[in-house]
């Protein structure tokens, strides 16, 4: 399979190297062999000195945090609900393959109709509005059936909507940003952000509130990062429709 993603890999890039990877009205770059610009600390200093970059970095660290407060919780239920091994395997093994599945047909036959008719802004806060919900829910009941469901959406949400939401957000924006800025938010960014939520949740936990100051926590952190998204979303969306004019 590794074999066949770098076969693929030549395909792509000479396909971009002539049409510009298809984009309509795309030219062709003079030196596509070139370089991108920039030293090592592009990445930090274009995230540093962009609003916009910012925003997605913001982004990025509120997933995070969701994610982290989510799965600290699931070990923590299924530690005490399955204390036999092989019946965790198989409680993580059925949540995993409905994720799986559930991400693979999403992304076929509903990924794509959203982000062209309802915008790139749906796909990064329908995610973040139903995760928010389910935190409350989480708070009300807090069950491990509850639990998974919420897993299972902002998992499937993530593979199938949030994350090409993610990568459209990148499309306008020059060589360096959207290669070096990218990837420091993809790396730095993302990582540091588990760094700091794994803290964050240790925090809360010393306060002695058990899942129901996670929860409310973790629902005002989606209700923040369901906005953010909304309003990167919109600028992507105003950019591309005036691209669409030009």
């Amino acid at each position: 399979l590794l074999a066949l993603a770098v076969a693929l890999k030549h395909y792509l890039m000479a396909w971009r190297d002539v049409a510009g990877a298809g984009r309509p009205g795309a030219e062709r770059a003079e030196n596509p062999r070139r370089p991108v610009a920039g030293n090592p600390f592009s990445g930090l200093m274009r995230v540093l000195g962009s609003s916009y970059l910012l925003g997605i970095a913001a982004f990025v660290l509120l997933l995070t945090t969701a994610s982290t407060f989510l799965y600290f919780e699931q070990a923590r239920l299924v530690a005490g609900l399955f204390p036999d091994r092989a019946e965790q395997v198989r409680v993580f093994g059925a949540i995993d393959f409905v994720v799986q599945a559930g991400a693979l047909l999403s992304q076929l036959f509903i990924t794509g109709h959203i982000a062209q008719r309802l915008g790139v802004r749906v796909l990064l806060a329908v995610v973040p509005g139903l995760v928010c919900l389910g935190f409350i829910g989480l708070a009300l009941a807090p069950t491990f059936a509850v639990l998974a469901a919420v897993m299972i959406v902002r998992r499937i949400g993530e593979y199938a909507f949030v994350r090409p939401g993610r990568e459209m957000l990148f499309a306008p924006l020059d060589a360096e940003s959207k290669y070096k800025a990218k990837n420091f938010i993809d790396t730095v960014v993302y990582r540091g952000g588990d760094a700091l939520s794994g803290w964050a949740k240790a925090l809360l936990d010393m306060l002695g509130q058990g899942t129901l100051l996670i929860a409310l926590v973790g629902a005002g952190c989606t209700a923040v990062w369901g906005a953010l998204g909304w309003y990167l979303g919109s600028r992507a969306d105003r950019q591309a429709s005036r691209q669409e004019a030009q």
